[in-house]
């Protein structure tokens, strides 16, 4: 897992080093800031592997908490295209019964298309942006095996001074039917 985080952090910074373009304006000349950093957290609400038994036995689900590395590459002004990692911190939990079962929770990466929607500026180096659009999860399974879950997630991104930003937002995987709460903090270069 370290060595992942690492890589992870390898590849960003070094992209962001080929990626710095200076755009002249009339008056001034201006940084273009293509790569957005972020780090938060996320919680997962509904397990795949336990929704027929949740149907059944009127399950209570205690969210699975993640903790999420999120690289956003911003081409052009509307487009993004996003990469996360979302490395759980403890088992998928349920109370059945009164009894809690745990079982191991698998990690998950992917990447995919968002778009801004919409955005409003708050002076003239800050504001807030929502984004939205189709992305892919891959997920490990307990045997080791990949499985794919296609995923529509949005955020919306709060801004200050161009280059930091929070954001709280949510995502819905269409093939596990799992919702999901995402939030933190990043920086924009």
């Amino acid at each position: 897992m370290k060595n992942t985080i690492i890589l992870f952090l390898a590849v960003a910074s070094s992209l962001t080093l080929c990626a710095r373009d200076t755009t002249k304006t009339k008056d001034h000349v201006m940084n273009r800031r293509y790569f957005e950093l972020s780090f938060g957290q996320s919680k997962l609400f509904i397990s795949d592997s336990r929704l027929l038994d949740l149907r059944n036995t009127q399950a209570v689900v205690v969210p699975t908490n993640a903790i999420l590395f999120l690289a956003t590459f911003r081409p052009e002004k509307r487009l993004r295209i996003p990469a996360f990692l979302n490395l759980p911190t403890g088992p998928k939990q349920f109370i059945v019964d009164g009894i809690l079962v745990s079982e191991r929770a698998s990690p998950t990466f992917g990447t995919g298309v968002q778009f801004k929607v919409f955005g409003t500026k708050f002076g003239e180096k800050s504001g807030l942006e929502m984004e939205a659009g189709p992305m892919a999860s891959f997920l490990l399974d307990r045997g080791g095996n990949v499985r794919f879950a296609p995923i529509v997630a949005g955020r919306f991104r709060f801004i200050k001074n161009q280059d930091f930003t929070m954001y709280l937002g949510s995502s819905y995987s269409l093939g596990i039917n799992a919702f999901a709460l995402i939030y933190g903090t990043g920086y924009v270069f």
